[in-house]
């Protein structure tokens, strides 16, 4: 769900609605599963609920409020945030950011995998809270239901979010709403529950030894409440600093009571064994009664479904971001409406509800499933965490700032991830081996992007010119196109790609009137959309460069046709057809697109790891679509031609002649 992006940070009620819509979906549904994490299989004692609450607490006011609402929403990138916009404003300035990025990226992918699912399965388990008159459960295997809304939520992907978003708001507010009023009939029945707002609960928690606690490794568990707080960030440009900030004040405001109150009633029942009780609807059920549990349970399942609607958006969001950095392969965009943001990705849609339905079939039951959670996204964190820190280092804050920062949530955001990490065996080794394979196809492509640019061989332009346009005036050779435009990776005016002379000159001659290079620039800005036309030799040789941010649709037919239309005002080209009818009755020339993709060619000889990159990075690319496709070229008017990537020429060759 993603509203058109504006630059602006005023709080207005339309926006503090759409915030609560939008970004607060993931950390909004996790009491459905918090404390029930908590608590465990041990029995309920005060220790634990105390201590868990005030874990909570301090979590939610130091790793969400103090470093996301309040630190690293300054960090934005023209108004967008999120660690791939946080690392292309701090990318020029060190390199080795970029494996950093790159982690956090793949985690948060990851991430979007194990939501949904923990998410909906937790507010569907509801139902079996509901019985027949006979005392049966309404539903006893919910594993079918799950699989059935999250099919329907990822088919709905492809008509856009535009019109449900309006309608995400006001769900959420009513959530809100009810997580605030159950908690506080919670806490009336036991206020002395506030006292675990103190952290030596915590502390007393975290350092004991007693049989039937977790310890430390409740850590593992609280962590959940907190998993959202990425999703502040990522969602900065669709509703604007201040919205954010304020309607945070609401929203943890309603978790703090709900999660108050849940721990008044596990006071009420210390000694006893939770199983599979919920405390959310078991707190729900004692104050509001039996008749409101359904209802109760119908919003917990929208908003689970908002949550993971938000991590759905925020993943092709993210995609599109990745292709734009060279950290993705360039696969399909999609549009579905006017509306700036609005995208979907159908490989990565089907990717997710793969890994989804994977996941419910796997785990089947939510406890199951918090294993699997919140590994991944603390190494976002935390590399967010780095990224933060280099940000601040250039914008010239105190060196000693910067050390606090560091010392305070590394050492925070380390403790999570070590007590996160005995989850591994018992379910979190899905989640780090979903984002290893993410980080390697990332550096994979990554890494070949470069090798490929790095041996990617230039001419100068200028040498070329006469040549150019003495194969224009060659009656000889049949004309190839009025207008022949080649995508160029020449970022210089001054220079042009071997590869591209020789498919002009020497592979077919390719004859044509006007000669276009187009070149495209991909901003660190993310909305940035400027073009510079030079004008190498008039109505012969003419150059474009595109500047466009990474969030900006790649529509080059429909930029450079508006780039021509201006030229032709200003006088400054005519594309009327050089043929003599056609060019009496003003009819417009012809115009040719020609795309060169590379291929690896078998005549390499290099190092067995760039071969074994190479390797894979051709291998993924023949399931992507082609160049043409990305750059948004209309397919009838575009030539695509295979031309060899040499690496390095063998040398040694044993052939020898008989004659």
């Amino acid at each position: 769900v993603i509203m058109a992006h504006k630059h602006k940070n005023k709080m207005t009620a339309a926006g503090l609605l759409v915030a609560m819509g939008i970004i607060y979906g993931d950390i909004g549904t996790s009491p459905l599963y918090v404390m029930q994490a908590i608590i465990g299989d041990n029995p309920i004692n005060e220790l634990t609920v105390l201590g868990g609450l005030s874990c909570i607490f301090w979590t939610l006011t130091l790793q969400t409020t103090l470093k996301y609402v309040i630190l690293i929403l300054r960090a934005d990138n023209k108004g967008e945030g999120g660690i791939f916009a946080l690392f292309a404003l701090v990318r020029r300035h060190a390199k080795w950011l970029t494996l950093p990025a790159i982690i956090g990226g793949a985690t948060l992918l990851a991430d979007g995998i194990i939501t949904p699912p923990i998410s909906v399965s937790s507010a569907v388990e509801g139902l079996r809270m509901l019985h027949h008159a006979d005392g049966r459960p309404f539903v006893t295997d919910t594993v079918p239901l799950v699989i059935m809304i999250l099919t329907g939520l990822f088919l709905f992907q492809i008509l856009g979010t535009k019109i449900v978003g309006k309608f995400f708001g006001p769900v959420m507010l009513a959530w809100f709403s009810m997580l605030a009023l159950t908690g506080l009939l919670g806490i009336e029945n036991d206020w002395t529950i506030l006292r675990a707002v103190n952290p030596t609960y915590a502390w007393d928690l975290l350092t004991t030894h007693q049989a039937g606690t977790a310890g430390f490794w409740s850590l593992g568990a609280v962590f959940l409440c907190t998993t959202g707080a990425e999703a502040l960030y990522s969602d900065l440009g669709h509703c604007g600093r201040e919205n954010i900030r304020v309607s945070w004040v609401f929203v943890k405001i309603a978790l703090l009571l709900q999660y108050f109150g849940q721990g008044a009633w596990l006071l009420s029942q210390n000694g006893t064994l939770l199983g599979v009780k919920k405390p959310i609807f078991e707190l729900l059920k004692s104050e509001l009664g039996v008749q409101f549990l359904f209802s109760g349970i119908m919003l917990a399942t929208l908003a689970a479904v908002i949550a993971s609607q938000a991590l759905i958006s925020g993943s092709f969001t993210l995609i599109s971001e990745a292709i734009r950095l060279n950290f993705w392969p360039r696969v399909r965009l999609i549009y579905p409406s006017d509306q700036k943001g609005q995208l979907y990705v159908p490989s990565i849609n089907l990717l997710l509800w793969m890994g989804c339905v994977g996941v419910v079939l796997w785990f089947r039951e939510s406890a199951n499933m918090e294993a699997a959670y919140g590994l991944a996204i603390t190494m976002t964190m935390l590399m967010t965490t780095s990224l933060m820190a280099y940000y601040l280092h250039i914008k010239k804050i105190d060196m000693w700032w910067i050390l606090l920062f560091l010392v305070v949530y590394v050492s925070l955001e380390g403790a999570f991830l070590v007590a996160n990490l005995q989850k591994f065996w018992h379910g979190g080794y899905v989640s780090l081996f979903i984002a290893g394979v993410i980080v390697l196809l990332m550096w994979v492509w990554f890494r070949a992007t470069r090798i490929k640019k790095k041996l990617t061989e230039y001419e100068k332009l200028a040498d070329y010119i006469e040549p150019l346009k003495e194969l224009s005036k060659d009656e000889t050779i049949p004309k190839y196109a009025t207008h022949l435009v080649f995508m160029s990776n020449a970022a210089r005016v001054t220079d042009i790609e071997s590869k591209i002379i020789y498919s002009i000159f020497q592979r077919r001659p390719k004859k044509a009137d006007i000669y276009w290079f187009v070149h495209v620039d991909t901003m660190d800005d993310p909305y940035t959309m400027d073009y510079k036309v030079t004008v190498i030799e008039p109505d012969d040789i003419i150059k474009v460069n595109f500047k466009l941010g990474f969030r900006v649709e790649q529509r080059i037919n429909l930029y450079f046709r508006k780039v021509v239309e201006e030229m032709v005002a200003r006088g400054e080209v005519d594309i009327t057809s050089r043929y003599k009818s056609l060019n009496e009755q003003n009819v417009i020339g012809d115009f040719r697109f020609v795309v060169l993709e590379k291929f690896l060619s078998y005549d390499n000889e290099m190092p067995l790891l760039d071969r074994l990159v190479m390797k894979a990075h051709f291998f993924v690319k023949q399931f992507t679509h082609s160049e043409d496709k990305y750059f948004g070229l209309d397919s009838d008017a575009v030539k695509l031609e295979k031309v060899p990537l040499i690496i390095k020429p063998i040398t040694k060759c044993t052939l020898r002649r008989i004659d």
